[in-house]
Order: C-alpha cells, then structure tokens, then sequence
C-alpha cells in the first residue's frame, strides 16, 4: 500500500538523514519516478523533507523533525525476535545487542511485552554448526569501530595461500553472511573484500578513511558475488555426509542441493562450483572420504588415480 510505503520512506530519511532518489527506489523496491513522486506526496502532507540538487542531491529530512516509531503488529514482532543478537555470531558483540534488545523490549507497551515474553518462551536459536570450527572474530570490534567511526585501518591478514601481508585501507562497510563476516575496503589497487575471520590484528588510524561518492555495500555485495560466481564455471556434483555438506555450503559460494533428502548412508548430492578442476581437486583431496565425485568423470578418474598411486607409494 502507499501508505506503507511513504511511512518507510519517512522512516529511511530519519535514519539516513539524506537518501538519493536511486537509493530510495532500491530500498523501497519501486521506480525512481515513483519514489520521487512519493517524496512530492510527503512534502505535499506537511513533512519537511526537501530536495537537494545537483550531483550529490537526493532528499534529505530536517534534522529537528522527528516522528515516532509506530506500533509493531504481530508478523512484526516475531520477526523481531527471531533476528536474535546471537546470530550475530561474536559474543562481545552479541551481549552489547542483547542489552539494546531488552532495552526496546522494556519500552514496549505492557499487552505488547506480554506477548514478546510469550514468544521467547518458545524460542530458541543455537548458532553453532555440528563439529565446525566456529569463526575467530577477535578483531571484530576493532573493524567495526573503524566503519562506524570513518577512520583509516591497519590490518595483518591470512591471505587463502596462508601468506600474512599487511594492508592499510579504507573501510567502508561490514557483511554478515551467515554467521560469517567480511569486510568490504578500498585499497590503493582498488575494491576488495576481506573475510574478518583472517584478520589477525587490526589498528584504527588518526586518519578519516575516504569513502567513494554514492558508495552503495549492498549493490557492491552483490555485484561482486555475482561476479564470483560468473567467473566459477566448473560444476561438480558430489555425494557429500552431512559434515562435508555443511562445510561446501560455509566456504563455497553458490553450493546447490540437487536432491535435498539423504541417501541410505546419509548423503546429499550436491552441485557446487569451482573456477577450475584443480581448484576443485584441492578441495576434494581435503574432503577426503566424506565426498564421492559423481561427475564430472575425468575428476573423477583424476581422485582415484591419485589416491591408487599414494595407496602404492605407502606399500613401499
């Protein structure tokens, strides 16, 4: 309904402060001519948003203009409180968002507290994976204060080939995927992206980090991923345990089940994509016996080759 949607709107400008018309649209899933339309709609009702022009315009809220935050309705506050801040996956972190989520618990009103209680009576959300070792995010905080205070960072990071390099950067934003976090940075050869779990220490820098105009994380997000995947054109089925199954899926973008109900000894096919077969055969020589390649067959010749050979040499 447009109500709703100018109530969003209303609501996107109060905590942005100020939005482009392209932003607005994307947000609120609608046309940039409908999302202008629909500031022209606020402004015509009396809310003090105005129109700021040229390159750097969109819309902006006065800044003493505030509105409350209505009511939740039911659908809502489920959804509420099943976004618990344990998924958040760090536990410094996640005890600071469990405080702020009692706090707006507390200013609910009585009947709509009541109702909250109820529901986490009957809820519960265990984010450990089985026998997977959970992400090291010891630097989180130090990563976090950097994006939310515009500050320069300093990094020592694991590269994948287990290289330590350091990197100065300028961070412009967190990514949550899962219970896996990244950090997105713009470094002198450019955009890159950086899995915080491989971040081995971390230093803020007396320095404002220096943010792209019009930057938006989450068009870059998923831009970028598409972009992985594009470049992963080798596709692998495999016959994967349950441990195996859940790993594929927590390191390997675009993991699909092809039949999603397990064998009679517990295994999934899966189709998962690799930029090349040696990519794929390093990743499947880790696996071990927990996987069997059921295509494409000269992997799979390549596994069994390999392993009869290391079956020889061991003989001798």
């Amino acid at each position: 309904m447009k109500a709703d949607r100018l109530l969003s709107a209303l609501l996107l400008l109060q905590a942005h402060g100020k939005l482009t018309v392209r932003q607005l649209a994307e947000r609120l899933e609608v046309s940039q001519r409908t999302a202008h339309r629909d500031m022209e709609a606020l402004s015509a009702a009396g809310v003090p948003v105005v129109a700021l022009r040229g390159a750097n315009g969109g819309w902006q809220l006065d800044e003493a203009w505030r509105t409350e935050v209505p009511g939740l309705d039911e659908a809502e506050l489920r959804a509420l409180l099943m976004a618990q801040p344990r998924v958040l996956g760090d536990e410094h972190l996640a005890h600071s968002a469990e405080r702020a989520f009692e706090k707006l618990l507390a200013a609910m009103p009585v009947a709509m507290r009541a109702r909250a209680a109820f529901i986490q009576e009957r809820l519960h959300v265990d984010t450990t994976g089985w026998s997977i070792t959970p992400e090291n995010l010891a630097t989180l905080p130090t990563v976090q204060d950097a994006v939310s205070q515009n500050r320069r960072l300093t990094i020592r990071y694991r590269a994948a080939n287990n290289e330590l390099v350091e990197r100065s950067l300028d961070p412009l934003g967190l990514v949550a995927k899962g219970s896996t976090w990244y950090l997105v940075a713009r470094t002198p050869d450019g955009m890159r992206t950086y899995r915080v779990s491989r971040i081995e220490e971390a230093s803020l820098l007396d320095a404002p980090c220096e943010r792209p105009t019009d930057f938006d994380l989450a068009a870059y997000w998923k831009a970028s991923t598409a972009e992985l995947l594009g470049r992963r054109k080798y596709t692998v089925t495999l016959r994967a345990d349950a441990r195996a199954a859940e790993e594929l899926s927590r390191w390997q973008y675009g993991v699909r089940c092809a039949d999603a109900s397990p064998d009679e000894e517990g295994r999934v096919l899966m189709r998962v994509p690799f930029e090349e077969e040696e990519h794929a055969a390093f990743v499947v020589r880790g696996l071990g016996p927990r996987v069997d390649v059921v295509e494409p067959t000269a992997l799979r010749d390549r596994i069994l080759a390999e392993a009869a050979e290391l079956l020889r040499r061991a003989k001798h």
